[in-house]
């Protein structure tokens, strides 16, 4: 009899390339559809950059966004109004665990005046954003509708760095590195990864739990997973943040969506 799983996924250089496209993981998208396996979302984007994408994989799953800031459910999903406090919003129901964003953009603003040189995404116009990411100016538009995580660039040395993260700290933030620096409230994607545990019930289903990741801001999730995964940068190379601080880590035989894909349909194909 297979065993049952539920898979978290990060996005950007995991189940996306570098174009943005998840076509090499379609063998493995097309598994998890067969066997109904839950496909969650996991992702430093916005909920309006996860949105179009779930519309191209046909996702109808629930959601984590900007690095564990929300989780999305289906606003016809029951049970969950006993477990959690929700907000109702459009289509879901919204778990919030982040920072409110005009809180991130106030802490920037305040770290700015202790000299710290900082930009985040809301000092940038939509064109500077999508320069900086590589995005289409559509694309940047969503990017910038963010909600509990704002993504800056610092410039300074590796002791500037330490010292911005401790001030972070001091005043009561998290930070987080993805493909750029992230500030955020209370939240991190593993705290939101143990939220869907619990709104799945994991435990009591007996659910096998895999996730994949690339870079420093998946190591909360991938602690959280009986299988976690790490996927090949565009180098061949593997995150050594992630390499040393995620017990059991596998390494997947592949860079972005080629490991991801071969990953999925290996472990998918243990545990039946």
């Amino acid at each position: 009899m297979r065993k049952k799983a539920i898979i978290f996924t990060d996005l950007d250089g995991t189940l996306l390339d570098s174009d943005y496209s998840c076509r090499q993981a379609v063998a493995a998208l097309k598994l998890i559809k067969a066997l109904h396996v839950p496909l969650i979302l996991c992702s430093s984007k916005t909920r309006a950059e996860i949105e179009r994408i779930r519309k191209k994989l046909d996702n109808k799953d629930p959601f984590i966004s900007e690095n564990g800031g929300g989780i999305f459910f289906a606003k016809k999903s029951k049970g969950l109004k006993k477990k959690f406090s929700l907000t109702e919003e459009s289509d879901y129901l919204v778990l919030k665990l982040g920072a409110p964003y005009a809180d991130l953009r106030n802490e920037i603003n305040e770290l700015r005046k202790e000299g710290f040189d900082l930009k985040g995404f809301g000092d940038m116009t939509v064109k500077e954003v999508a320069e900086l990411t590589g995005l289409t100016v559509s694309d940047a538009r969503l990017a910038i509708k963010r909600d509990f995580d704002e993504p800056f660039v610092f410039s300074g040395d590796s002791a500037a760095e330490r010292s911005l993260k401790k001030r972070i700290k001091v005043r009561g933030f998290n930070f987080t590195q993805g493909e750029f620096f992230h500030l955020m409230g209370d939240s991190d994607k593993g705290r939101a990864v143990e939220k869907v545990m619990q709104a799945f019930e994991v435990k009591e289903q007996g659910l096998i739990t895999i996730a994949l990741g690339d870079s420093p801001n998946d190591i909360e999730m991938l602690q959280r997973v009986d299988y976690p995964v790490v996927v090949q940068k565009k180098d061949g190379s593997y995150n050594e943040a992630i390499t040393r601080a995620v017990k059991g880590c596998i390494k997947a035989p592949g860079i972005g969506p080629d490991g991801w894909n071969r990953a999925v349909l290996d472990l998918l194909q243990k545990i039946r």
